[in-house]
């Protein structure tokens, strides 16, 4: 990790429990057979996406007829297209440091109107000619003093000033987490934000923006080659120069570090509960992460880590350039792929910077000479800083609002229901399984009272998700033409099975042991029976995954990891919370001979607008009745990226079309 003698916070990438005896998390000693299958759900997913990385290419024309595609794949997963646009920089120089070998520039631009980049530019002294230029994408480490921030550079200004004395202008480039001006990276890891899901935000997307229009900036100065670009970084430094290197062509040569680690490590070895979310994109299109790294193919590429590193471990490493090795393979240019190894924790040490400037020599100078002098540090952070006061129009704490637009007034479509469907399916719902997955309904009880019938079903919603549904009717009666299918969640299904339970005489495996203070007040056969009539219909209840007999054990924060991790594969939990409904509802069709059954779902919270989404792909659904029905996205739940072309209040009227609605405590 990066050192420095001031004050010095780190966060994001590297956690303030990093240490020599952190050890990742281990699952809970409270363990539920829920949690085995989500284990098992996460390997297997894992493994279906792993598997198609990269598999349809086979030869250089596979790849080349995929890459424009990949890229802006990455472009819309990071918020990114349609491309900001390339408005004036507004660049200032607000102050120059002199050393005997080199200066140094306080810079400050605009990516876009308002949103501010502050940045050193240190520049050789006694050019003759523009010099090969490195873009310095800074990690995580925070310089603040008396409560001030003066940026990430001014903790990596030996970089800055090594590649100066060593010939190259150096832009050292502060983050949007931790320059002068601060922002947000995570808002999913802790505070809750997961709106940005559905905004279809990640700050890795800010990152990379800044990164490009550093280039854009560059360009405008006579000191740059813009023939001759590297870029490099280490942690989330790293990661940010992996993204700008595959959407921009000017980079030339790249050398991350510790900035990367695959769908494995990151789900299935608990690596991304360390990382904030600028390390992620929104994965609509389901990649791992060798997919990215491909992007720089056949530029040169260093790929460096340490052995130690707990964060971004070796073994994800090795695994990542094996993949990317078979890309460079096929260009016939593997002299121009590294792989650089040294011993160390989670740091940039000297082995991996010594590696990285020959790397650099070797491909913008066309050099092999030593490289004779080391890293030093030459300012005091304070002489660094760029802004006397900070611009009061910056918007970049609050970034996460605007930088991916939203669909409304004249940008929402006006699209039919088959449009919408077909939109939901390939993008916020990308993750769901083949639409013929067989549904494979059994029996597990059946049991009859008073002229009541209650069975119960296990079906499968997808691998390692079995659900069960219950069912009550009327015995004395045809199969009723209208099923209330009620969705239950964590405070609705003690209720609802403690009344089966109690009326049927049965015990449910699903239903909690400890059931004081949630019994009907009248026998619950009768209250059965009295809905039963008023309803003309049978009666059904189901738990979606997470819920009941899957219930995961831990508290907030565990949901937190869990629900990260389906991000990460492209899904959202509650995504896949719609489908365990459209899984139900046919399930109720299936097991119901000639059934013809018009459902009612019954529904509250964000289940109550996870049920008007299964109702647009359902069309046995006839009737909506929804409580405390969320307005907007912004609220809940989350799908990746819906906001960009729909949101609930459209979704209700589309929903109105074929299915009556009955809504209560509708937020406006």
């Amino acid at each position: 990790m990066k050192q420095f003698s001031g004050a010095l916070t780190l966060l994001g990438f590297i956690l303030p429990a990093l240490a020599a005896d952190y050890t990742p998390p281990t699952p809970s000693s409270n363990a539920t057979s829920g949690d085995a299958a989500l284990t098992a759900y996460f390997e297997t997913e894992v493994a279906s996406v792993s598997s198609h990385c990269l598999a349809d290419v086979n030869t250089l024309d596979d790849w080349k007829a995929h890459r424009a595609e990949l890229r802006r794949q990455l472009q819309e997963m990071l918020g990114l297209s349609p491309m900001p646009e390339r408005t004036d920089l507004n660049a200032t120089v607000s102050g120059k440091l002199e050393q005997n070998e080199f200066t140094v520039e306080k810079i400050s631009f605009q990516a876009s109107p308002q949103l501010y980049c502050t940045a050193n530019l240190y520049i050789p002294k006694n050019l003759t000619k523009p010099a090969p230029t490195i873009l310095y994408e800074c990690g995580h480490a925070r310089s603040i003093t008396n409560g001030i921030s003066l940026g990430n550079k001014a903790v990596y200004q030996t970089d800055g000033a090594w590649y100066a004395r060593n010939g190259y202008v150096c832009l050292v480039l502060d983050t949007m987490l931790a320059g002068e001006i601060q922002g947000v990276h995570t808002g999913t890891r802790d505070r809750g934000l997961w709106w940005w899901n559905s905004r279809g935000y990640t700050p890795a997307g800010v990152e990379a923006w800044f990164g490009i229009r550093a280039l854009d900036y560059l360009c405008t100065r006579p000191e740059v080659d813009t023939n001759r670009f590297g870029v490099t970084g280490h942690s989330g430094g790293g990661a940010y120069s992996w993204t700008v290197t595959a959407l921009d062509d000017r980079i030339k040569a790249a050398a991350p570090l510790a900035g990367m680690a695959d769908l494995r490590g990151h789900i299935l070895d608990n690596l991304m509960d360390s990382h904030c979310d600028c390390n992620f994109s929104m994965n609509i299109y389901r990649w791992d992460f060798p997919q990215l790294a491909a992007l720089a193919a056949p530029r040169p590429l260093l790929i460096g880590g340490t052995d130690s590193d707990r964060l971004f471990p070796l073994e994800s490493t090795t695994r990542i350039h094996e993949k990317v090795r078979r890309i460079y393979k096929l260009y016939k240019a593997e002299n121009k792929l590294g792989l650089v190894l040294a011993p160390g924790p989670h740091d940039e040490v000297p082995e991996l910077q010594l590696a990285v400037m020959r790397w650099f020599n070797r491909h913008l100078k066309g050099e092999e000479s030593p490289v004779e002098t080391t890293p030093k540090k030459f300012f005091a952070p304070v002489q660094l800083r760029v802004f006397e006061t900070l611009p009061a129009d910056a918007i970049n704490t609050n970034i996460a609002e605007t930088f991916v637009a939203k669909a409304e007034g004249e940008k929402q479509k006006a699209e039919t229901g088959d449009a919408l469907r077909a939109e939901l399916r390939e993008k916020a719902f990308s993750g769901w399984p083949s639409e013929d997955l067989p549904l494979e309904p059994k029996q597990i009880l059946s049991v009859s009272r008073e002229g009541l019938r209650l069975t119960a079903w296990d079906f499968t919603s997808q691998h390692d998700v079995s659900l069960r549904i219950y069912l009550v009717e009327d015995t004395a009666a045809k199969s009723a033409g209208k099923v209330q299918l009620r969705v239950l969640d964590e405070k609705s299904g003690p209720v609802w099975l403690h009344d089966l339970r109690a009326g049927f005489g049965v015990e449910l495996a699903d239903e909690p042991a400890k059931t004081d203070g949630i019994a009907n007040i009248v026998s619950p056969l009768v209250s059965l029976k009295a809905q039963m009539k008023s309803s003309g219909a049978a009666l059904a209840w189901f738990a979606p995954r997470g819920v009941g007999l899957t219930a995961w054990s831990g508290d907030e924060k565990r949901l937190t990891k869990i629900r990260r991790r389906f991000m990460l594969l492209g899904q959202t939990l509650d995504g896949m919370r719609v489908w365990d409904m459209r899984r139900a509802i046919q399930t109720i069709h299936f097991v119901r001979e000639g059934d013809l059954a018009q459902v009612e779902l019954q529904a509250s919270g964000t289940m109550a607008a996870n049920a008007l989404y299964a109702a647009l792909f359902e069309p046995g659904v006839k009737k909506l009745s929804l409580t405390s029905l969320p307005a907007s996205h912004n609220e809940g739940p989350d799908y990746l990226g819906v906001l960009k072309f729909t949101d609930i209040a459209d979704v209700r009227k589309l929903a109105g079309q074929h299915a009556e609605l009955n809504l209560t405590d509708v937020s406006k």
